[in-house]
């Protein structure tokens, strides 16, 4: 059987980048059978970069405001499920696809896959995670160990490594898979996102493989050192204690976010990071109202069509 896929792309505002991004969508030895891109209410050129592209089976969702990646992603995979295709690859608008990194994939018979990145100079900077530790409350950062680091390079890798997260950068599900265990939270804004889908998934049974010659190639550098006292940082606290209160495997995991809050608020003094402290004490309290998936993107009727 021949699947369709649509591919679900999210974009704010780097409208350069997004001309590279769909370029190599363009060039696809498996064009893919809709391109559905989610403008978050740019203020760039955006719109005319999208209005210029007639080489791509393309649909344009503009939201109202800034949904965030989360918002962006949680819009782009309903439009690709309602229209029923059966599966949905979802990007960033900063990552290039090879030219058979969709022919790869579709090769494999697995309901979720990932492409596996590099940088620019073609160095292996896949940053899944092949441990993503929810059990043991003594891991500070639940991320162990990842493709990155277990493995080096790309030629080191097998075929397939079976990962525990994800980003949505080059991810691909069937929609199967989404009509069972909902649609990405929008309730993140950004970041953890995937990694909630991903847990998701892994509790419904699904496995989760990174296919090593897949390339998809990162326009940016990875900054993974956000200003902890600024907005992003209150974004990063929150949602990854919402991932502990929704997910974590025992009590003392689900109690590490208060740990975790209390150090960086008695720290506070002799780190300099007063708005850090605020940030994580905010975080802490928002967290524990989004215990629960968000409505919109629970399954069932009304929600995710089936």
């Amino acid at each position: 059987m021949t699947e369709t896929v649509a591919v679900v792309v999210v974009t704010y505002n780097r409208a350069e980048l997004l001309v590279g991004m769909l370029d190599g969508l363009a060039r696809l030895e498996r064009r893919p059978d809709a391109v559905v891109v989610v403008d978050n209410a740019s203020t760039d050129e955006t719109a005319q970069v999208l209005a210029a592209r007639t080489d791509l089976p393309l649909q344009v969702v503009t939201s109202g405001e800034n949904l965030g990646g989360a918002g962006g992603f949680h819009l782009g995979v309903r439009t690709a499920v309602e229209q029923g295709f059966d599966r949905v690859w979802l990007m960033d608008d900063d990552v290039v696809p090879a030219p058979d990194s969709l022919t790869v994939l579709m090769s494999h018979d697995e309901d979720c896959l990932t492409s596996v990145r590099e940088d620019r100079q073609g160095r292996l900077v896949e940053k899944a995670a092949t441990r993503f530790d929810l059990r043991n409350p003594l891991a500070i950062k639940p991320k162990t160990s990842m493709v990155e680091t277990d493995y080096g390079t790309r030629a080191a890798m097998p075929p397939l490594v079976e990962v525990e997260n994800v980003a949505f950068e080059g991810f691909l599900v069937r929609r199967s898979v989404v009509e069972e265990i909902g649609l990405p939270d929008p309730g993140f804004f950004i970041f953890y996102d995937d990694v909630d889908f991903a847990v998701r998934a892994r509790r419904a049974g699904r496995r989760i493989w990174a296919v090593r010659d897949a390339v998809l190639v990162r326009q940016l550098d990875f900054d993974q050192q956000h200003d902890l006292g600024g907005w992003k940082g209150y974004y990063m606290y929150r949602n990854l204690f919402v991932v502990h209160f929704r997910y974590g495997e025992n009590v003392a995991v689900r109690l590490k976010p208060w740990l975790v809050a209390l150090v960086v608020v008695l720290l506070s003094p002799v780190r300099g990071g007063r708005a850090e402290a605020r940030n994580v004490v905010r975080a802490l309290k928002d967290a524990r109202g989004l215990r629960r998936l968000s409505l919109s993107a629970r399954p069932g009727p009304g929600r995710v069509p089936g």
